[in-house]
């Protein structure tokens, strides 16, 4: 099926003779102190207000500003003077700009674009966060706003710098992801206060971040840079027309002429950045926040500026630049700069004020917007699949995945009514994508697939109404997988039987094990699924026979205990809790106690008014209080609500709002925490909670955890302790949270507690085999970052939102646990998308591969180009080098072999934004200035083409011309390709 549709697919990558590139910068004068003058203006994908409204200007009672003014005012002062300069970050809004224009305003801005006078730094959808975001959905919305540059533009408007300037933190794997790219160098506006100072004192603000310990450098090396004051104008010189600061008033005539102060104040802010800074060349930020609606006066203002500090004969000068310029100017500097290995969470901006609360804020929609990127990769699968034309998409949920990314919305930064219109958007996106579904699988049977979206609370009204249905399962994993499928049905009391659909005809299939599980009133049975494919099957509803019912209760008192294969849990009879986690296969033991706490939001005392919020975490106590029943009763009750041959389960209840169920399945090789929270009380006590799980155990793990970056490579975290600076803790519980995207661990010589999860949270280690996680926020304050709301999120009935999701526990050794959570997070992640059908509405059977990928190799793409012209594939090696002894190997896949019946005539390997062949890519390369024996690519020189020491080999393999590829991964290595 993928055969004849690929054979169909081309890409022309848009050519131009030449790019003038770096060359068309300007150079400075190398005897003074060049200021680099960058005009930009910085449009938030939604916060205050959403997209629409940011772009039309609406609901100016909130904030001021319409995007689309913006782009239209900068656009015609650009047009009047050559050597003014402007840059450019958000695709989502500029894409909605350029279809509005005419043709003749479109040949206008490609020459200003041409000409190195509109330039697009990033080039994302969006800014994305780097806390809340897993590298799936990032590398997704990187890839949509580079496709419509380089199409609309071509090479030439390639971005070359990455510009972060917003996010609360970054990340070390974001910047991986930007140098695989092809970006030359990032420049962010927040970092932590005492980091900054000790940089400043250091003149350490840029360097070079060695963002992976697989990759060789310089694959992951970025040069990065750390902005003087943020993303704003230095004081005095912000001349926006929402700006206090006086205008260049250069009439001598006038009594309130201000030249001669304005040169002397440019003169003293320019000197005294530039003691914080390395080189000769500085880079002044000349925006903010949606500003440039009137772009007159900002030019205007600048025109002066640079005329009179230039005359002033001074030893310092100035110019129009952009981020790209000032980056070539800092590398003919020919200076060695320091290396970073580690990242930049968490940030605080002040003493008491550590923005790690938004690593959790508005949970639910966190969990919303990662489903939905399970949901989209399925969705781009299928269209990519196709062999002939589709009514529906997956464009829709593309860019509303794109927008759900910006750091103010799956960070839980924006105003309600803005997280609304995020949730919407994906809505509408996975409506699409289910049109697409139901016309690939049952456009030619009839009928409908349904889709329950609220599964994970077991409700389906399908299921629940009727007696005998399809369920049909699509496993986006290039991989044969089993997966437990619970389904909510109309009674408990009724036998059900589950029995593999026969799609050829014929005889019926097997039967298959399944069970009720009265505790959610569910049915569950455990799927077959090949790599990439569909399986069904038809439940049907039997007599009923009490004696096969599947349910226990423990007597009060009595020493609880589950187990499988693998795993054996005890509970304390006492307590309540989780006492013990023996591991069947390894042979290890852990006393293991878990239980739910909340912190009391701080609303500001006498050390500090600062509260918690959105972005802040800071509770006024560093003790949490236990989640418990009224009148002081601390047991939690704990009762065995299952014991079958598929799953044994404990339901626990910590109290009216928080209680969870913990399950073995059979032959999994995790233990399920199913956690509930919610509605979170805030009467009659009037206190704000933020809720935690902790997992306390014996492990002696000397207050050291490890959290994932982005879902990928894992850094070691310290208490009290930074890799790079001297830590003045102010906050002993926030000053420690981590954000958590997909797993965190503890662990010792002989053991390792791995938790994964289903969504980004944040997280700590506060003592010696402690791991604590944060599941949900209500809090009453606001933290005063300009959200200008609490983060109370309420239902219809005015109560607390409740929130649910899942852990999964791996107790292993230390050298086992890699392969188990590298191999379990791909499963979260990617689990198979459930649909239903009535019982005669059999489904086409989907198959898009023959055979499976190695457990090391993940196909983290597969995907038609946003023109439709051609199919986008990336395969990536999802182990680190080290971390397993036969699965940290590189690999080699022979794509012939997995996809027999994918016939292409050319390949193309790009860059892992997709926007460039990866032979036409150079980077600037540094000197790298740090203890030991230096990696041999750290000598200087121009520019460097990317590693390709193990290229593709093609093969002629038939007489149609069709190609042999053979591709060879390293540890944490991506690589791209275009199929033609």
């Amino acid at each position: 099926m993928l055969l004849y549709f690929l054979a169909a697919l081309s890409l022309t990558l848009q050519a131009h003779a030449s790019c003038p590139g770096y060359e068309n910068c300007p150079v400075g004068d190398e005897n003074k102190l060049n200021v680099h003058l960058v005009a930009h203006t910085h449009n938030d994908v939604g916060w205050l207000k959403t997209l629409d409204q940011y772009y039309y200007g609406a609901n100016v009672t909130i904030q001021q500003g319409g995007v689309q003014y913006i782009i239209d005012s900068v656009i015609s002062e650009l047009l009047k003077k050559p050597d003014r300069r402007f840059i450019y970050v958000e695709m989502a809004f500029f894409t909605r700009w350029w279809r509005e224009q005419d043709g003749e305003m479109k040949e206008q801005v490609k020459t200003l674009v041409n000409e190195g006078r509109l330039e697009f730094i990033l080039g994302g959808w969006c800014m994305n966060d780097e806390a809340s975001t897993h590298y799936t959905a990032i590398i997704d919305q990187m890839t949509l706003g580079l496709a419509f540059i380089n199409k609309t533009f071509g090479k030439c408007a390639r971005p070359r710098v990455a510009w972060q300037i917003d996010p609360f933190g970054h990340s070390r794997e974001q910047a991986s992801l930007f140098a695989q790219m092809g970006f030359d160098g990032l420049f962010f506006g927040r970092n932590d206060y005492q980091d900054k100072f000790q940089r400043e004192e250091d003149r350490n603000m840029e360097g070079i971040w060695r963002a992976s310990a697989s990759l060789n450098p310089p694959n992951a090396d970025l040069f990065t840079g750390v902005n003087q004051n943020g993303y704003s104008p230095p004081s005095g010189f912000c001349f926006d027309e929402y700006c206090a600061d006086q205008p260049m008033m250069d009439d001598p005539s006038l009594e309130d002429y201000n030249v001669d102060e304005k040169v002397e104040l440019f003169m003293k802010r320019a000197t005294d950045q530039a003691k914080n800074y390395a080189t000769n060349h500085i880079m002044w930020t000349m925006g903010s926040d949606f500003q440039y609606v009137n772009a007159n006066m900002w030019y205007k203002n600048l025109d002066k500026l640079i005329k009179y500090v230039n005359a002033a004969g001074k030893n310092v000068t100035t110019f129009y630049s952009t981020p790209s310029c000032y980056l070539k100017a800092l590398n003919r500097a020919d200076r060695s700069w320091k290396v970073k290995t580690d990242d930049f969470f968490p940030y605080a901006e002040q003493p008491h004020s550590f923005w790690t609360g938004y690593f959790t804020s508005r949970p639910t929609l966190k969990g919303y917007t990662r489903e939905s990127s399970r949901f989209l990769q399925a969705c781009t699968q299928m269209e990519a699949g196709m062999t002939s034309p589709l009514s529906s998409s997956s464009g829709k949920l593309r860019r509303a995945m794109a927008v759900a990314q910006h750091h103010d919305a799956v960070s839980g930064t924006s105003k309600q009514h803005v997280a609304d219109d995020y949730a919407k958007r994906l809505f509408i996106g996975r409506e699409e994508c289910k049109d697409l579904m139901n016309e690939v699988m049952m456009d030619d049977v009839g009928g409908n697939l349904i889709f329950c979206d609220f599964l994970n609370i077991s409700t389906c009204a399908f299921t629940q109404q009727h007696d005998d249905f399809i369920v049909i399962l699509y496993n986006p994993i290039a991989r044969y997988i089993t997966h437990y499928v619970t389904i909510p049905i109309m009674t408990s009391s009724r036998n059900y039987q589950v029995r593999e659909v026969n799609i050829g005809g014929g005889e019926r299939g097997r039967v298959v094990e399944s069970e009720m599980m009265t505790s959610s009133q569910s049915l569950v049975f455990r799927a077959e699924i090949d790599a990439m494919s569909t399986s069904s099957y038809e439940v049907i509803i039997l007599p009923s026979d009490e004696d096969d019912q599947v349910s226990s209760k423990n007597d009060e008192g009595e020493e609880l205990l589950i187990a499988n294969e693998f795993y054996e849990v005890k509970f304390d009879s006492d307590s309540g809790l989780m006492a013990k986690i023996r591991n069947l296969k390894s042979g290890i033991s852990a006393g293991v106690s878990q239980n739910f706490y909340w912190y009391n939001s701080s609303v500001g005392n006498d050390e500090s008014s600062q509260q918690s919020g959105a972005y802040v975490f800071r509770p006024n106590s560093s003790i949490p209080f236990q989640c418990f029943h009224g009148r002081g009763d601390s047991k939690v009750r704990s009762v065995k609500t299952s014991s079958g041959g598929l799953v044994e389960e404990v339901t626990q209840y910590m109290s009216e709002w928080c209680h969870q169920v913990v399950r073995l399945y059979k032959g999994k090789e995790f233990i399920e925490v199913n956690w509930k929270i919610g509605p979170i009380p805030i009467e009659p006590d009037g206190y704000g909670k933020e809720v935690i799980t902790r997992y306390d155990t014996s492990i002696k793990s000397d207050k050291i955890f490890y959290t994932d970056s982005n879902g990928r490579e894992m850094l070691e975290r310290k208490l009290n302790y930074r890799p790079t600076w001297n830590l003045n803790q102010s906050e002993p519980v926030a000053g420690n949270y981590y954000p958590i995207n997909t797993r965190a661990y503890i662990k010792d010589d002989q053991s390792q507690l791995t938790v994964l999860t289903d969504r980004s949270q944040g997280g700590a280690s506060l003592s010696d085999g402690s791991l604590e996680i944060m599941l949900h926020r209500r809090v009453l304050g606001e933290d005063h970052k300009g959200v200008g709301e609490a983060l109370n999120e309420t239902s219809s009935n005015g109560e607390g939102i409740i929130a649910s999701g899942k852990h999964y526990l791996i107790f292993d050794t230390p050298q086992r646990s890699p392969r188990l959570h590298r191999i379990l997070a791909e499963e979260i992640f990617l689990s198979p998308i459930i649909s239903f059908a009535n019982i005669n509405n059999i489904p086409k059977h989907i198959r898009l591969m023959t055979s499976e990928l190695p457990e090391n190799v993940h196909l983290l793409t597969l995907a038609r180009t946003e023109d439709d012209s051609g199919t986008l594939l990336r395969l990536e090696h999802q182990f680190e080098a080290g971390e397993d002894k036969l699965l940290s190997q590189p690999v080699t896949v022979s794509l012939h072999k997995i996809l027999p019946d994918l016939h292409f005539t050319t390949v193309h390997e790009l860059t892992l934004g997709a926007n460039a062949e990866i032979d036409d890519v150079t980077r600037l390369v540094w000197k790298a200035k740090e203890a030991g024996r230096r990696h041999k690519r750290d000598l200087f020189s121009e520019v460097v083409h990317f590693e390709k020491p193990n290229s593709v080999e093609y093969d002629v393999i038939d007489d149609d011309g069709g190609i042999r590829l053979d591709i060879m991964l390293k540890p944490m290595q991506i690589r791209t390709f275009l199929l033609k």
